[in-house]
This record gives C-alpha cells, sequence and structure tokens, in this order.
C-alpha cells in the first residue's frame, strides 16, 4: 500500500493553484478567473502567502498569465459543452477544478484528467476529505510517464469513447517534455473522433520575446532546473502549427498571449497584465 505522505502534488501544480486563489484574494475585481478550491486543496501553511514565488508584486505577470489560460480554457470547454461536445479531457490536470466550480455543466459531459499517479491518489483523498463528491462521471486517470505508460490506453481503460468528439486540453505541459513526446502526443490526439477540439499552451524561444521579459524567462528557467524539473522544449509558434499538421489536425490555429491579455486584461482598475510568453496551439480533428 502506497504511504500517503508519499501522495503529494507536483510542487508546480501546487504553485498554479496558489497563484489562481491569490489573483482572488490581492488583485481588485473583475476577478479573470474565481478559483480559491484549489488552495483548499492544497492547503499550504498559514503564512503561504509570504514564500518568495507569493509576492503580489514580483510574481504579478506570471499570475495574471496563469488566470488567463485557465479563463481561455474554461470559456473553451463551457462552449463546446453548450455545442454538444459530451467528453472534456485534461492532459496534466494537476489542482484542476473546473468539475468542482462547474458541476452543473461538467455533469453534463464525461471528464477525464490525466496525471501522475502520486498527484492523482492525493488529489482523490483531498476531495473527499474537503466533502466533494467524485461523481461517476468524473475519472481521476493515473499514467505513470515514468514508466512510459502509455496516457491514451490508460483512458481508454478508463471508459474513453474513442468514436465521440471530444475537449482536450493541455497548459504548462509542453515546456517539461521533449519535442518528440509532444510530436507523438500530437498524433494520439490527432485521431480522435472528428469534430474533436484540441487547445495546448506552448511556450515561446527567448528570442520571440521582448527584451524587457527575458531576464523573467531566464530566472524561471534557473528556478526549474534548481528544482529538479528543467525546462526542455520551447517552439516558434510556426513551429507548433507544423507539428499539429504532420500530426494530422485538418484544422490548427496560434491564439497569442497578447490575444487572451486583451480579451480578459483591457480596461482593468490596475495595470494588471499577463507576462508574454506562453501561446496557444486551437487544433479541431
Amino acid at each position: 500500500m502506497t504511504d500517503a505522505r508519499s501522495q503529494v502534488p507536483d510542487s508546480s501544480a501546487v504553485r498554479v493553484a496558489l497563484w489562481r486563489a491569490l489573483h482572488v484574494r490581492c488583485d481588485p475585481p473583475p476577478h479573470v478567473l474565481d478559483d480559491e478550491i484549489g488552495l483548499h486543496l492544497a492547503a499550504p501553511d498559514e503564512d503561504w502567502r509570504a514564500r518568495p514565488d507569493m509576492d503580489p508584486q514580483a510574481t504579478a505577470g506570471f499570475r495574471a498569465a496563469i488566470v488567463a489560460r485557465a479563463r481561455f480554457i474554461e470559456d473553451l470547454a463551457l462552449e463546446q459543452a453548450a455545442h454538444g461536445i459530451t467528453q472534456y479531457v485534461i492532459l496534466g490536470a494537476g489542482l484542476d477544478t473546473f468539475a468542482q466550480r462547474h458541476p452543473e455543466v461538467a455533469g453534463r459531459l464525461r471528464v477525464f484528467e490525466i496525471d501522475q499517479p502520486a498527484t492523482q491518489s492525493w488529489k482523490r483523498r483531498r476531495l473527499i476529505e474537503l466533502g466533494y463528491d467524485i461523481p461517476d462521471w468524473l475519472h481521476l486517470v493515473p499514467v505513470d510517464f515514468e514508466a512510459n505508460e502509455s496516457w491514451p490506453d490508460r483512458l481508454s481503460a478508463a471508459g474513453f469513447a474513442a468514436d465521440r468528439p471530444t475537449l482536450i486540453v493541455s497548459t504548462g505541459v509542453t515546456l517539461y517534455l521533449s519535442k518528440d513526446t509532444t510530436a507523438a502526443t500530437l498524433r494520439h490526439i490527432a485521431r480522435l473522433a472528428p469534430g474533436s477540439t484540441l487547445a495546448m499552451s506552448f511556450p515561446l524561444p527567448a528570442e520571440l520575446l521582448a527584451p524587457a521579459d527575458r531576464p523573467a524567462l531566464d530566472r524561471a528557467t534557473k528556478g526549474a532546473r534548481a528544482s529538479g524539473t528543467p525546462f526542455l522544449s520551447f517552439y516558434t509558434p510556426q513551429e507548433m502549427l507544423t507539428l499539429a499538421r504532420r500530426a494530422g489536425f485538418a484544422d490548427a490555429h496560434h491564439v497569442p498571449a497578447t490575444t487572451l491579455a486583451d480579451r480578459y486584461f483591457s480596461h482593468r482598475p490596475d495595470a494588471l497584465r499577463p507576462t508574454p510568453g506562453e501561446d496557444f496551439l486551437l487544433a479541431t480533428t
């Protein structure tokens, strides 16, 4: 039996959840995303806001980028559900809380959250401890990527129907994967039923960033290396579009981070804007 103490989420997944909560707690309304459930799941120490990576000013741009991408995915999921999609797959789900915050919509779907076994075991336990139901439409799918387990196989074993149109999303994942692995992932997804949609975020190389934004990327890169989770892959938009088209997607579009910034952060009472550097691939089968 696995020791419960070893069932802990990835530190980057916790950081993302805390940034979502910090947006609600320190940024003035209107809030781009209202999500404190991830904070309750993580249950950090009482002084969590004193952590260097939670400094409200120093991390404002990163925090804004996180809530922008989460809101973009959430809007897409709500839109797809309204148009009849019945399956929703989240690759690298971490502390995603869509199912808990939108049960009336998620209940019309089959939601599959894919992540490492330790994270999934921990999340299942924390949801139960907090009084959240784990309904039969919510599937926490453990995949041991380090052991080269096939996520499509585990997804099928969890009841996924490959012949039904699906929304599949992946945010903050490609940065940590080799380009060969991402290309293989795209090929798997491109074989899903016609009418399926993929939204995948990808990091831009430093040379595509404004000079003022490059030091932040350099600091993040050094921090990731020091924590044992180094950044592996960066993509130009054209490179990612080429990978998607070679994988077999019928249609593929680039969604710049500036599009999300303009959509969600225009006319705010503060100067909060996302740090650029992570764009989206939006593709359909």
